[in-house]
């Protein structure tokens, strides 16, 4: 039976149990406990236990062979804590988990913390800054910008939920020659009237307009170049038209921003550094890094194994690293961080290993936390997207198209469902989203309707409808499944299960599941890929499902009924914390 039990100060699952095997292990070898967890593995089989530790690598150092090594190992390791056994298997010596202990301390601290449970506190005192989204200004927010805001705004979340400060930045593409023509554009053809109805796109049209003129018109890029100059030099009349356009677009990116439910702390674009680039100039030339080149600025980085990289045009121009380095240069000074990770495409990999060269150059040691959080392209069955001749798929019909087929599955399924709107919305959204974060993040996405739209398998409504269906059966209890019915409540309501609970296979392995939570939210965070939090969740729910199918809650004898009820509530915490970690919703009903 379930009775009462004190687990205050019990940490997260088998982290501790993994933090427990690492600090017993470490001296027995004569290991950093760093390098003893780098070696612990989580075995193929869940009969071999939660976790083994491969004893090849000491072979050589304790001239044993590693047979021998487990076994030594083995007789002097001794049950503690969440470790229940240990267990000599040939070359590997496996861990076993005490079940009641794990059961105990887990939906104990599922139910006392709720919605912040799984989280950790590693990152307190620590500032992570995180450039993500970027879009450009006047110009449509195409499918092609899905990867860096979804995956941006996923480790923002991923690293606050391991106790770090972070600040979301959004690095708009505001700057540049794009303006001069759009400024031109807009004086041959533009409509203000046309502009304040729908911004976005009738500024996307002129741009492409622009440039259909302009094949026969070459003097038209000639004004755009002379637009831009002045818009350089501070002319009020082009400042007033360019501040007009930013002030309209970033407006709708917000509007589609709230409609996706992910936000920034900063919209800090390329104009905000222009007052910041002669002194990154000047710096530069005390490093000896700038160099003249033909009436240019070069930074020579061949030494490095890199191509040199060009900082200022003979015209004075300043470059887009010239931007980028400004951009670190301040963003250090202001907030002293710990990480600055940039999320952009695998095709700029070259150009961030000159800037954090450059950087490095320069003297700053905190160079070395930059990082490129790199990603494959979108690739689109009708062939390559391009703003100039207007072939852009736009990410907002993707979402409505994604939400309409919600809507539509959802009253098929389940017509007398209440709010269909808020679930259609829910499932559509996470379907794409999800869809996105499932891939490493490294590889290319072929983007078609029927793989995005594909409601069945590996996808959000398949974690969803587990979360749903739990939420069912606790209804049907009597018990709570709103959000409001798991927060921290004001006694810590913990257990201690009887070594005959959760006895089942089904139910087992859905409380080792479950209990990798806080591990795989690290693991996503450190690795900078939240699709290793994406697939646990399908993990999850699938054992879920196996569970449901195989051990009845409801209609179970009483013990076993509550028992069953309090692990499927820890789950249903698991997958709406999960989801809320990928920024996608997690409906009660659908």
């Amino acid at each position: 039976m379930l009775t009462k039990y004190c687990t205050k100060g019990c940490d997260a699952g088998l982290l501790r149990l993994k933090e427990e095997i690492v600090s017993t292990l470490a001296p027995l070898v004569g290991m950093t406990t760093t390098e003893v967890e780098s070696y612990l593995e989580i075995p193929p089989d869940p009969d071999m236990g939660e976790y083994a530790f491969p004893c090849f690598v000491l072979s050589r150092r304790l001239k044993k062979s590693p047979k021998d090594i487990s076994a030594d190992l083995a007789r002097q390791i001794k049950p503690v804590g969440l470790l229940g056994k240990t267990l000599s298997s040939g070359p590997y010596l496996n861990f076993y988990v005490h079940r009641p202990a794990l059961a105990a301390a887990v939906l104990g601290e599922a139910l006392g913390k709720g919605q912040s449970y799984g989280f950790l506190s590693e990152g307190e005192g620590q500032t992570v800054l995180i450039d993500y989204s970027a879009p450009n200004i006047a110009k449509p927010f195409g499918v092609g910008h899905l990867r860096s805001t979804v995956i941006g705004s996923s480790l923002y979340r991923l690293y606050g939920a391991l106790g770090y400060r972070v600040v979301g930045i959004n690095h708009l593409g505001d700057w540049g020659t794009q303006f001069g023509k759009l400024i031109t554009a807009f004086r041959h053809w533009g409509e203000e009237a046309l502009l304040e109805k729908d911004p976005v796109q009738y500024l996307f049209q002129l741009y492409v307009r622009f440039h259909k003129e302009a094949e026969t018109n070459p003097e038209l890029d000639d004004e755009a170049r002379q637009r831009f100059r002045q818009l350089e030099k501070g002319d009020a009349e082009a400042v007033r038209i360019w501040e007009h356009f930013r002030e309209l677009s970033l407006e709708e990116f917000r509007r589609l921003y709230d409609f996706m439910g992910i936000s920034f702390d900063l919209y800090q674009g390329e104009s905000f550094y222009n007052d910041m680039l002669a002194g990154t100039i000047e710096l530069a030339r005390e490093k000896g890094l700038a160099k003249e080149s033909e009436g240019a600025l070069v930074a020579d980085l061949e030494p490095y194994g890199l191509p040199s990289c060009l900082l200022q045009k003979k015209d004075g121009a300043a470059l887009y690293i010239t931007r980028d380095l400004s951009a670190a240069i301040y963003r250090y000074e202001k907030y002293r961080f710990s990480k600055l990770l940039y999320v952009v495409g695998s095709e700029q990999t070259l150009h961030f290993k000159q800037l954090f060269k450059i950087l490095e150059l320069m003297g700053f040691p905190w160079a070395k936390d930059c990082l490129h959080v790199p990603f494959g392209l979108i690739r689109f069955k009708e062939g390559r997207m391009s703003t100039r001749e207007g072939n852009v798929i736009f990410l907002e019909d993707v979402l409505d198209r994604s939400i309409g087929l919600a809507g539509s599955i959802i009253q098929e399924k389940n017509p007398d469902l209440k709010d269909k709107q808020t679930a259609a919305h829910a499932v559509g959204l996470g379907a794409v989203i999800f869809g996105d974060l499932v891939n490493d993040r490294i590889k290319d996405v072929e983007f078609d309707w029927d793989s995005v739209l594909d409601f069945s398998g590996e996808t959000a409504p398949y974690v969803q409808y587990a979360h749903a269906r739990i939420c069912s059966i606790l209804r049907r209890a009597g018990r709570d499944p709103s959000p409001g019915g798991d927060l921290p409540q004001k006694e810590e309501p913990t257990f201690l299960p009887s070594e005959g609970d959760f006895a089942e296979p089904e139910e087992q392995q859905l409380l080792i599941t479950m209990s990798r939570f806080s591990e795989q939210i690290k693991r996503a965070a450190v690795e900078l890929k939240p699709s290793m939090l994406a697939h646990y969740l399908i993990n999850l729910a699938r054992d879920f499902n196996k569970f449901y199918h195989a051990c009845p809650v409801l209609t179970a004898d009483e013990e076993s009924k509550n028992a069953r009820l309090m692990l499927i509530q820890g789950v249903r915490i698991v997958l709406r914390n999960g989801l809320g970690l990928l920024g996608i919703p997690a409906p009660e009903e659908m």
